[in-house]
């Protein structure tokens, strides 16, 4: 079995025109999860607790450094909030791709004490189809 590390990953995410833009190079860390809603469905009769797997949800938080270049950069995809906020959020590892449709909810932008300027931002699921490894 192959073992691999994060190193080599790519993230493309939609800029507010719906274009999706790698900006791998902006972003010093990605955290993300796929998971699933559960329903305790214990009768009274039960010992111990028994549950149904609900729905699958994603959500992602990134940390860029602050790139004001021209697309493809962090700034070119974060800083354009549309209306109706949906992003395809692409990440590849390993040969291993993860495609999410989400709205972007959130950027914080921080001038830190170090002088350090980063921005965090936000997505989670907002259709109705899975995200899934392919």
């Amino acid at each position: 079995m192959a073992k691999s590390s994060g190193i080599g990953m790519t993230v493309t995410i939609d800029d507010a025109d719906g274009t999706g833009r790698a900006i791998t190079n902006d972003i010093t860390n990605i955290t993300f999860s796929t998971p699933r809603g559960v329903q305790d469905v214990t009768g009274l009769n039960s010992t111990a607790l028994e549950r149904l797997l609900l729905l699958i949800d994603f959500n992602c938080t990134i940390t860029c450094v602050f790139n004001p270049a021209a697309a493809p950069s962090m700034f070119a995809v974060l800083s354009t909030p549309a209306d109706n906020d949906t992003r395809t959020v692409v990440i590849v590892v390993g040969g291993k791709t993860m495609t999410a449709v989400c709205h972007m909810t959130d950027v914080s932008w921080s001038r830190n004490a170090d002088g350090s300027f980063t921005a965090q931002a936000t997505f989670v699921q907002s259709s109705t189809t899975a995200p899934a490894w392919t």
